[in-house]
């Protein structure tokens, strides 16, 4: 038996697997002189070019006038009726929809803190800090009822000025789940004179023991203020009901 330890022992058997080793990776630097080769070919062809001139640019006339207009012939300022930013910048209460006539006032009516809005969410800890992120500014609210059951909610959530436009992503977060959940099954209809605004009217839910429950939700973002409205009712509610509220709501701003 061959000493283990002597140099005159068989060849081990991964020495052609070395040599195989060796081939491909003589191949690949080939290919990667070639690749530099080329590369340096082609700058220098380039170089030896004469420069290609470019088109023009088409710069359109500018929006704004070059120098000021001439006294007495600036454009009049915007009244407050429609300086949208004016009405932002206001009493947000004064922009809610009254309460209609025989309706009673139910729950919040004025201003609301962050807590008791993310109060009425599943997830408050998990809202509360969305809404951090989003930087929320303030929120008002108006709640009433009408009859023995129906009740409606609106909410006006503004957002500070930042890198992301807060109203627009409560909104869109708010779609997003409504259209999600089972009892809704849909995307939502769209809320005239916005190009954002949906509104959901949800199936019945029926439990044993319980009242027929009905719901529908309209989310719109106008600005950096969302708007949200909840409608519950222990009877069918329409698509347009939801929708008349939300588009005179909207209105308002």
């Amino acid at each position: 038996m061959p000493d283990p330890t002597s140099d005159t022992g068989p060849e081990p058997a991964v020495r052609p697997r070395r040599r195989v080793l060796r081939t491909v990776g003589l191949i690949a630097v080939a290919a990667v002189l070639g690749l530099v080769g080329g590369t340096a070919v082609g700058y220098r062809i380039q170089a030896d070019r004469e420069p290609t001139l470019l088109p023009a640019l088409n710069q359109p006339g500018l929006a704004y006038p070059a120098k000021p207009l001439p006294k007495g012939e600036e454009p009049e300022p915007l009244s407050a009726a429609e300086d949208h930013q004016l009405k932002a910048e206001g009493d947000l209460r004064k922009l809610l929809l009254p309460r209609p006539a025989g309706a009673r006032a139910e729950g919040p009516d004025g201003w609301q803190s962050l807590s008791q809005y993310v109060d009425g969410y599943t997830l408050p800890d998990a809202a509360l800090e969305f809404q951090l992120d989003q930087g929320i500014r303030r929120i008002a609210t108006r709640e009433w009822r009408v009859g023995e059951y129906k009740t409606v909610e609106i909410n006006l959530v503004q957002y500070r000025a930042g890198s992301s436009n807060g109203a627009w992503e409560h909104v869109m977060d708010q779609q997003r789940i409504a259209g999600g959940e089972a009892r809704s099954g849909s995307l939502g209809e769209s809320v005239k004179g916005s190009s954002n605004g949906r509104y959901f009217v949800y199936p019945v839910r029926r439990e044993a023991g319980y009242m027929d429950s009905y719901m529908a939700r309209a989310f719109i973002a106008h600005g950096d203020i969302a708007i949200t409205i909840l409608m519950y009712d222990t009877r069918k509610i329409s698509g347009s009901e939801i929708r008349s509220l939300a588009e005179r709501q909207l209105g308002r701003l």
